[in-house]
C-alpha cells in the first residue's frame, strides 16, 4: 500500500474505532488519523505475530478488521494514559 492508502485507511479505521468505543475521545481528524495509522500498524504487527495474518491489500476485509481492532486497542491504551491527566488534586 502507498502512503495515501495508509492515510485513508488510518483515518477511516480511527473514525470507526472512535464510533465503536463509548466515551469522550478528544482530538480532531488529525488525532483520529494518527490513532488509525498507529492502530493499523499495531494490529498488523500483532496479527502477523500471533495469527499469521497481516495487512494485505487496501480493499481486503482482513486489512480493515486488523486496522480497526488495532485502532480500538490504541484508543483503550490512550484512554488509560490520559484518564488521570484530567483530574486535579
Amino acid at each position: 500500500m502507498g502512503i495515501i492508502a495508509w492515510i485513508v485507511l488510518g483515518l477511516i479505521a480511527g473514525a470507526i474505532a472512535k464510533a465503536i468505543l463509548p466515551g469522550r475521545q478528544g482530538g480532531g481528524w488529525i488525532a483520529t488519523l494518527v490513532i488509525g495509522v498507529v492502530g493499523a500498524l499495531l494490529g498488523g504487527w500483532i496479527g502477523s505475530a500471533i495469527f499469521g495474518i497481516g495487512l494485505e491489500e487496501f480493499w481486503s476485509i482482513q486489512t480493515w478488521l486488523v486496522a480497526i481492532l488495532g485502532a480500538l486497542l490504541v484508543l483503550v491504551i490512550w484512554g488509560f494514559i490520559t484518564r488521570g491527566s484530567n483530574r486535579r488534586a
